[in-house]
């Protein structure tokens, strides 16, 4: 935390000594490692993550893709007023309900199944089998997180390996 507040910086180094708010020496390390490559990463995400979005729009079996990239999302001209790229965190839903969701998520081969989402390897979850799956229906509904509901995060991976897992996931 950087501050020209003296109260402030008093209260963020009473903080990292009482919680223990400061990473160790090798996690500093990693962190630092990772710095120098983040936008090569975020790049590489998010024109992954266009190309992604744009195969899925296009497919017939996925009823509707949110990705402020794409021109069809609500927020699309907000979207490029505020970024300079749309990353690659996607959620669509599929036609077929639970069931389409369960057939994708114990088909794909390359996305790795994941409760969190964002790594360099793309992932992917259903909400209503994974994360979600103790939620009572209509809470989850209620929620937006619809039965047909998939998150993927794209990853950095090449995006025509992607594309063919999901191709191959989705038939």
């Amino acid at each position: 935390v950087l501050t020209n507040d003296a109260d402030y910086q008093e209260k963020m180094r009473y903080q990292q000594k009482s919680i223990g708010a400061v990473p160790s020496p090798f996690d500093c390390w990693l962190t630092l490692g990772g710095l120098k490559t983040l936008s090569l990463r975020m790049a590489r995400h998010s024109d992954n993550g266009m190309l992604v979005a744009r195969f899925l729009e296009a497919h017939d079996k996925v009823a509707t893709v949110t990705y402020p990239g794409l021109e069809s999302h609500p927020r699309h001209e907000v979207a490029k007023r505020q970024m300079s790229a749309f990353s690659g965190m996607i959620s669509f839903e599929l036609n077929g309900g639970i069931e389409a969701g369960r057939t994708l998520m114990n088909s794909v081969e390359l996305c790795s199944l994941a409760e969190s989402l964002g790594a360099v390897e793309t992932m992917i979850t259903h909400p209503a089998t994974m994360t979600h799956v103790d939620v009572p229906r209509e809470e989850r509904i209620a929620r937006g997180l619809n039965d047909s509901l998939v998150r993927l995060s794209v990853g950095i991976e090449d995006p025509d390996d992607i594309i063919a897992d999901l191709t191959q996931a989705l038939g």
